[in-house]
């Protein structure tokens, strides 16, 4: 994972830099862990609150795309270094974007990402850090 690549010094691998968008690597949405939480509460609440079962397909992300490009570029303001990076082909059936469409989950269970696409970097790398130091306890 990117992030682990920077607090171990090593190489982050990117899979294709020919994809048809603005810089050249695929898009997906990313959600912090927290917002995807708060969904799945409020997905809980709302089945508890109702008479009658009733299943529905809702689509919890961000709703906006960020590409590998841009999350090296945000990691490496986080920890204020340079990203060590490879580039290899395509990983087959990959598309060249991917995002949610998570309107269904704001209208229904009124919704909102929180958190932002730095927050969950940062938060990743304490958790990760932390984690680690405490392996070595």
């Amino acid at each position: 994972n990117l992030i682990t690549s920077f607090i171990k010094n090593t190489s982050f691998e990117i899979f294709g830099n020919d994809y048809s968008t603005a810089d050249g690597t695929c898009i997906r949405d990313y959600i912090h862990i927290k917002d995807l939480a708060k969904a799945h509460v409020l997905g809980l609440q709302f089945l508890e609150s109702q008479k009658q079962m009733r299943f529905e397909t809702l689509n919890i992300g961000s709703g906006k795309g960020l590409s590998v490009q841009e999350a090296i570029t945000l990691t490496e303001k986080v920890f204020n270094q340079e990203a060590k990076v490879s580039i290899s082909p395509r990983r087959p059936g990959d598309p060249p974007i991917l995002i949610a469409d998570n309107s269904k989950m704001k209208a229904w269970l009124k919704w909102e990402p929180e958190f932002s696409a730095m927050d969950m970097i940062r938060d990743h790398s304490d958790f990760i850090r932390l984690r680690r130091s405490m392996e070595i306890l």
